[in-house]
């Protein structure tokens, strides 16, 4: 089945959600696409229809009811097989979305460095820990050791400590001299200090290093302890859970397929927040990790340049530059210390879709000679995670950017199936 919008949204976080909102506020029919089950992104993953009343999660989930917009999701975009055009599945379904205008807020994905022990079982994503725990996954009474770098470490500590889980140790890779800078300058953002101060008052009891980082995870059949390097000296700590995440990386895939000019990582957008490509607009973590403050403001900057309303746009350029230099400083203070590349050994895989070992690949002169070679990056994850760790190793990435997308049938691929109207209906759920 194919479906028109006036503009279609792609992904419901943050970003997602503020530019339907403001794109369909002026009467236009928007649609908003993602591949996860309900509204949100991770940072609204659990609080989108469970908030307090007054906060400030329950007026954009209110504004969202109100906008009327259709919401479908469970549906990942996978192509873009034509001009105006984007490809969606579920359940082996297909429906081609067409637009008017386009705005790609997909999100960032956590930053995974492969290390000796990182595929055991029990070892995974800080953020993924969090996001499986919000699903019901039982954490009371697990040892959890929480490492990498970013603000993320903190709030999953302070979540998984409310869910029952005994958090060891947060592990910062970053030294105490780069982060106090850091720690000043959000005096200019005095909502991040009354943020860092909660998550900090419910982790308090959690030691708290800096300098640190995990070189092993040790086991037969799943985690049983990691050893740390904490300023310069190893520590090994049993653990039934290690949770690392080194900051976070753009999802950059679709607008790359669609044609949009990339820089550093990143998508390039204008002062409007439009791409390189005219008619489709990016807002959130693709153009640049910047958290949720900016995500927001570009969201809306984007959803009112679409239906019109640059004046009202322009107004939000002041906030926009605020929180860009807050991302900025950000970057900054959770820079990636060069002593991480040599985390991994030549027997440690760097791509676990395929079994492709670190000392295999960096063999080779980039990332396509290694795809081309070893199929390193070729699994389920389309090269998410082991590109984005050979670019940090290496100093490789990934020129091109080929369908699906995500996983598809490759019926999915050559054609749409027919979708009944009452099938559609459902999708339309917030």
């Amino acid at each position: 089945m194919t479906r028109h919008f006036d503009t279609l949204v792609v992904g419901s976080g943050p970003a997602g959600i503020s530019a339907a909102i403001c794109a369909a506020e002026d009467g236009a029919e928007v649609g908003l696409v993602d591949d996860n089950p309900s509204a949100g992104g991770q940072i609204w993953r659990e609080s989108l229809g469970k908030h307090k009343p007054l906060s400030n999660v329950a007026k954009w989930h209110q504004r969202l009811l109100a906008a009327q917009v259709v919401s479908l999701q469970g549906w990942p975009v996978f192509d873009h097989p034509s001009a105006r055009t984007l490809r969606a599945e579920r359940g082996g379904k297909v429906i081609d979305l067409q637009f008017e205008n386009l705005i790609l807020a997909t999100g960032a994905r956590e930053l995974f460095l492969p290390f000796p022990g990182w595929t055991l079982p029990n070892v995974m994503g800080a953020g993924a820990l969090q996001a499986m725990v919000k699903g019901g996954l039982p954490v009371t009474g697990k040892r959890v050791v929480i490492a990498g770098s970013g603000p993320l470490l903190l709030a999953v500590a302070a979540y998984l400590k409310s869910a029952g889980a005994e958090v060891i140790c947060i592990c910062e890779q970053a030294s105490f001299a780069q982060l106090m800078p850091f720690a000043f300058a959000l005096l200019s953002t005095p909502a991040k200090i009354m943020e860092g101060l909660r998550y900090r008052g419910s982790t308090l009891k959690i030691p708290f290093h800096t300098s640190a980082w995990p070189v092993q995870a040790n086991g037969d059949h799943q985690l049983r302890d990691v050893t740390l390097s904490i300023r310069g000296k190893r520590k090994t700590i049993s653990c039934d859970y290690l949770a690392c995440g080194f900051h976070l990386v753009p999802n950059t895939e679709l607008a790359a397929l669609i044609g949009c000019d990339r820089q550093s990582g990143a998508i390039t957008v204008n002062e409007w927040q439009q791409t390189s490509i005219p008619g489709v607009y990016c807002a959130g973590e693709p153009t640049g990790i910047g958290g949720l403050e900016l995500s927001l403001i570009e969201g809306q900057i984007a959803g009112l340049v679409v239906s019109g309303q640059k004046e009202k746009a322009r107004s939000l350029f002041g906030k926009r530059e605020k929180w860009r230099r807050f991302a900025s400083r950000l970057s900054k203070a959770f820079a990636l210390r060069p002593e991480l590349r040599s985390l991994p050994d030549a027997t440690t895989l760097l791509c676990r879709c395929e079994d492709i070992s670190y000392g295999i690949v960096r063999q080779h002169r980039s990332w396509r000679d290694a795809k081309l070679h070893t199929r390193c990056g070729m699994g389920p994850c389309q090269g998410r995670i082991c590109g984005s760790a050979a670019e940090f190793l290496l100093g490789w990435n990934d020129a091109s950017v080929r369908p699906p997308v995500f996983p598809a049938l490759i019926s999915s691929l050559v054609s749409s199936q027919t979708y009944t109207q009452s099938e559609m209906q459902n999708t339309q759920e917030v």
